[in-house]
């Protein structure tokens, strides 16, 4: 027998087949048991099932676990006015209004039909509680808002502290000559130094912190929380202002910077609520390519790390790593940064790879334990895994879109759906609602 073939037939012995019942990821949880961090991935950006199947598994963690915080891969300001939505808190009157700082692209990403039903669901679940009860929060832990987090601290603080708002307005000042664009401002500052925000963005942060306790407990007017926002908001300043003079640089070490920046998001959430006499636990929605650990993956060979690999390192035993893979079907992506969203269908698995090979064990949907299993012993050998981020160029797939890995030190479970659909967005194009035509490629009839 093959060493594939025994792979296969041991994944059969061991996996769950999920069905959609109650039961499913009774597995999961078991697995899970009092961890505090539970990291969900994805195999790409637009896929109903990664994003439905999360949500199922993130409503069992809040309701029989008591997980506290909902932490994903967006923007801190743009996710904050859904946790104030979800919290009760905030002035929007639906889950869609509360959704609404999603503007940039990849707009699908979270303002799709699945998140929108989660969050619903935080609402009401939140809305159920008793009073004293904390309510589970929706945050977002990456740092590409620059511009926006700039105009978050300085909302907070012309209601808090004006003057101390009129010395941030100063310091903020510098960006100016970016006209909010982003990648414009680092451009510009790698070129010419002195054009670098960097010790202005430094300074705003050095400021808030050294005021935390005075600013936190202003006479009641604003939420305690909303300090905490605040900094939060100065904080992705800070990394990002340094995140886009480093992606002129090298990939490397912007990405080690937008990781560690989730990673301490995630350890500072934690740390804040456990602060307020809270047992905080964490669920993270990210892709696979930030959830896995990437000790495992060509990606550290690299020498780049991830928020996988620094939640094993901060967490220890109480991290757990769920991937998830899919072998065909359509996707929700686009064909550069900044086109129109397009639905598009997903090759078949190449030879080779994790996805093949899960394929060939004949389950349209299953659950695998990795962790401790002679599954996990038997799927040790380093293969090819693909991931499909907000853009999908299947012409180019095998150098675009597939790494090597090893899946069982990556992840402790894996989630596979044979054939997956894409995830509708809350607002569609031509060319998505025409999208999904049969795969012709590399013929053109």
């Amino acid at each position: 027998m093959t060493a594939d073939a025994a792979a296969i037939r041991t994944v059969r012995e061991e996996l769950v087949p999920l069905t959609g019942s109650a039961d499913d990821y009774d597995a999961l949880m078991k697995l899970v048991g009092d961890a505090r961090v539970v990291l969900l991935g994805e195999a790409s950006h637009g896929t109903h099932e990664f994003y439905h199947e999360r949500a199922r598994i993130t409503k069992r963690l809040i309701t029989e676990k008591g997980f506290t915080t909902v932490a994903v891969e967006a923007d801190w300001p743009d996710a904050y006015r859904v946790n104030r939505f979800v919290r009760g808190t905030g002035g929007d009157g639906s889950a869609n209004e509360a959704l609404d700082d999603f503007k940039r692209f990849p707009l699908w990403m979270w303002r799709n039909v699945d998140v929108l039903t989660l969050v619903d669901w935080l609402r009401e679940y939140n809305d159920a509680l008793p009073e004293d009860d904390p309510r589970v929060g929706f945050y977002g832990l990456d740092l590409y808002s620059l511009f926006g987090s700039i105009e978050s601290v300085l909302a907070y603080l012309d209601e808090a502290d004006p003057e101390a708002a009129a010395r941030a307005r100063a310091r903020y000042a510098c960006f100016d000559h970016a006209s909010e664009d982003s990648q414009a401002y680092g451009y510009a500052a790698n070129i010419d130094t002195s054009r670098s925000c960097e010790d202005a963005a430094v300074s705003q942060l050095v400021e808030l912190r050294r005021r935390a306790v005075d600013l936190a407990s202003r006479d009641g007017r604003i939420p305690e929380d909303e300090f905490f926002f605040a900094e939060q908001n100065a904080r992705v300043v800070k990394n990002a202002e340094e995140y886009y003079r480093e992606m002129f640089r090298g990939r490397v070490s912007s990405w080690n910077l937008r990781d560690r920046h989730m990673a301490d998001t995630l350890e500072d959430l934690v740390g804040y609520f456990d602060g307020k006499g809270v047992e905080t636990k964490v669920v993270v929605w990210a892709h696979n390519s930030h959830n896995g650990d990437a000790r495992a993956t060509e990606m550290g060979r690299r020498g780049e790390w991830n928020v996988g690999q620094l939640a094993r390192e901060r967490f220890g035993g109480d991290a757990v790593l769920v991937g998830f893979t899919t072998h065909r079907g359509t996707v929700t992506a686009a064909s550069d940064w900044g086109a129109p969203v397009e639905r598009k269908r997903v090759r078949p698995a190449l030879d080779g790879s994790y996805e093949k090979l899960l394929h060939e064990v004949g389950e349209p949907a299953f659950l695998l334990p990795l962790r401790g299993t002679e599954a996990g012993k038997g799927l040790e050998k380093e293969r090819l895994e693909r991931a499909i981020g907000v853009i999908y160029r299947p012409e180019t797939e095998r150098v675009s879109h597939y790494f090597s890995a090893n899946l069982s030190r990556q992840f402790d479970a894996v989630i596979h759906f044979d054939a997956t659909r894409a995830v509708e967005p809350l607002e569609t194009t031509a060319g998505w609602e025409d999208g999904d035509a049969p795969e012709t490629y590399p013929f053109t009839v």
